[in-house]
């Protein structure tokens, strides 16, 4: 992808906009409708690039999957109904894809070759395929199964007991996933909470779950029962718009139907912590995740110290926190984010380099980033490297850029956020 994209100062940004259906829970809607026995119905599904790739990769596992927009139908005979693909199947960009998936597939009795695009070929994929061998699967690829391509055979599977170096939703989920198909109970236990929205699907799908403090358990041999899925709205989408109203003068901005995942509100707790004007209301919860609509309103904001366990519930959200900071007084740092160097891109490198061409005062550090602000920005040629968050954060730096900004490579916010820059007209 080459696009370019100008994007332009703005004096204002108010009005009120329903952000795309959340990523993570729109790819486990799909995946879990397509071993789930019976039709299952998706509302508010993400039609972007990454979740695409999910449903035609079970497409090719014989589920059938009739998608209009952001409506999704499944048909499946339940998780025996999976059939070995003729072809090999191709996640695109999607870590999700690549990584839960290997979880279901590590306990089917067949083979199925996995291919990405260039950024999935380096990103680290032992950390899925060492305990799934632990429990039976048998996977090759590219140095020893650590890089795609995979091949994987699946078939007679047990639970096992797993301590996860990291805290991973992906891991997390594709140990679980498998653990469904395995004989025997499945634990998990993480040095941090990652995201649950795994656990919380599951149990939706009819699943019996087990949490115990940092430890997730299921038995093997539960069948799921096809249900009805609304997906909310991505906070990690939100999270642009949330700093936009907080950093863009005179602005006002409503978010509705904003999923509020306690794992995922991360952006929310620092954006309250650095003094911004943000209301939330009309909390409710819909398929066991709560949802609410938020209002920003452009703030007096303060540095803080970002670190800890607070790190997995915003990992994506950092490239958009670091312009944030620019904008606080003071100095902000993060720290414990080195999970951000086997994102899309190295986020923490990316994220210096591209705001350092706009005027910012910022650095990298080996697990995270030092940011001083007040910083005044000016427009420049920048590049989102491939990287959707990175895109979508330069594209709002350059509202508060004091010339006309050049956003190459801007195609790729299409992954998460279609209708990106629509969103951002309407408001302006």
């Amino acid at each position: 992808m080459s696009s370019k994209q100008l994007v332009t100062n703005v004096s204002s940004l108010k009005g009120t906009i329903q952000v795309p259906g959340d990523k993570s829970i729109s790819h486990r809607a799909v995946m879990f409708g397509s071993i789930a026995k019976g039709k299952t119905t998706v509302t508010g599904f993400l039609p972007g690039e990454d979740c695409l790739s999910t449903i035609n990769c079970f497409r090719k596992m014989g589920v059938r999957i009739t998608q209009m927009g952001e409506y999704v139908e499944i048909e499946s005979d339940g998780i025996n109904g999976l059939k070995e693909p003729k072809d090999i199947l191709d996640v695109g960009n999607s870590g999700t894809t690549t990584r839960l998936m290997l979880g279901i597939l590590a306990t089917r009795p067949f083979h199925s070759v996995l291919i990405g695009d260039e950024s999935i070929a380096k990103r680290p994929m032992g950390r899925v395929t060492n305990p799934l061998r632990q429990m039976g699967a048998v996977i090759d690829g590219r140095e020893n199964g650590m890089y795609t391509p995979l091949s994987i055979r699946g078939g007679d599977t047990i639970g096992i007991e797993y301590n996860s170096p990291v805290a991973s939703a992906q891991v997390k989920s594709a140990i679980l996933l498998a653990g469904l198909g395995s004989k025997g109970v499945t634990t998990v236990t993480e040095p941090a909470l990652s995201r649950d929205h795994t656990e919380r699907m599951l149990e939706a799908f009819g699943a019996t779950i087990i949490r115990d403090g940092l430890s997730v358990s299921i038995e093997g041999g539960q069948t799921l029962t096809a249900t009805d899925i609304e997906v909310p709205g991505d906070i990690s989408s939100a999270a642009f718009f949330l700093v936009a109203g907080a950093i863009v003068p005179n602005s006002r901005i409503n978010l509705k139907n904003v999923g509020m995942n306690p794992t995922r509100t991360g952006i929310v707790t620092v954006l309250q912590r650095m003094g911004a004007e943000l209301e939330i209301m009309n909390e409710r919860i819909v398929n066991g995740e709560p949802v609410a609509d938020l209002t920003i309103s452009t703030s007096n904001l303060t540095g803080i110290e970002i670190s800890g366990d607070i790190i997995p519930a915003l990992i994506d959200e950092i490239p958009i926190i670091a312009l944030l900071a620019t904008q606080a007084d003071g100095q902000t740092v993060i720290r414990n984010a080195e999970e951000l160097k086997v994102k899309e891109t190295n986020r923490i490198d990316t994220v210096v380099t591209e705001l350092k061409k706009m005027g910012a005062m910022i650095e990298a550090t080996d697990d995270g980033m030092i940011i001083h602000g007040k910083s005044p920005l000016h427009g420049a040629e920048v590049n989102s490297y491939g990287d959707h968050r990175i895109g979508m954060m330069l594209a709002i730096a350059a509202l508060l850029s004091k010339s006309d900004t050049i956003l190459q490579d801007a195609d790729a916010i299409a992954v998460s956020y279609p209708n990106f820059f629509d969103h951002l007209t309407e408001l302006v």
